[in-house]
């Protein structure tokens, strides 16, 4: 999360939601459903709503502000300044931190980040994987929420946005390897985000679907050893 991450998201803190919904208008959905997925996901694989839970990467807070709609303990870490400046005016109810440094040690049951990898050059991801380490209770889970290159689909949205011009995306193979390289264990990855909004009838579907490689996004998660 370095600085010249932080100054190119300073660039679009004002139109980072613009881009983001123009992004995403193929799927007929606005920008809250991905997130609110996401939400959905994270209680799904079991995670307390009474426990403390760390947005690592929280941007604007498109997602803190769903999170803090079913958690009750919600921080977030954002070091573009002015996008973490947006994420606390527009969600009061979390604890933004700018600084990596003010993040609470050994605090959180659950880390999410939430397509962030995708922009952390690749020999810096490991130092990002050990900071969500050591923001983790023993036994707390790490949620690495990442865009699946196995679909075209996605693969074609990434190219054409414009924020996501330095993205290197993740496969699913490095995603575990990352966890267990960075000592989690019980790492798993499920498949998610399968039906657009046109076939939304389907979407009751989508957790029997995990192990489908055709999902348009993965979940990646493992827990810190101990607890």
């Amino acid at each position: 999360m370095s600085a010249k991450h932080a100054k190119k998201f300073d660039a679009y803190a004002e139109s980072y939601e613009q881009l983001h919904a123009k992004n995403v208008a193929l799927t007929g959905e606005e920008t809250g459903y991905f997130s609110q997925y996401k939400v959905e996901c994270l209680l799904r694989a079991g995670v307390n709503p009474a426990a403390p839970l760390l947005d690592f990467g929280c941007g604007i807070g498109n997602m803190l502000e769903k999170l803090v709609g079913s958690f009750s303990v919600v921080h977030g870490f954002e070091p573009s300044e002015l996008s973490a400046d947006k994420a606390r005016e527009r969600v009061p109810g979390a604890q933004v931190h700018h600084d990596v440094s003010d993040i609470p040690k050994g605090a959180f049951e659950a880390v999410v980040l939430a397509c962030v990898l995708h922009h952390v050059p690749v020999a810096e991801r490991a130092s990002v994987m050990q900071q969500a380490m050591t923001a983790l209770v023993p036994g707390g889970r790490l949620f690495i929420f990442e865009h699946n290159p196995w679909n075209p689909l996605t693969r074609r949205a990434v190219s054409t946005c414009e924020f996501d011009d330095d993205a290197i995306l993740l496969w699913p193979g490095e995603q575990r390897r990352l966890l267990r390289d960075a000592g989690f264990e019980k790492v798993k990855l499920d498949y998610i985000v399968f039906f657009p909004a046109a076939v939304s009838f389907l979407r009751p579907l989508e957790p029997r679907l995990r192990w489908l490689f055709a999902g348009a996004q993965t979940m990646t998660y493992g827990r810190k050893p101990g607890g």
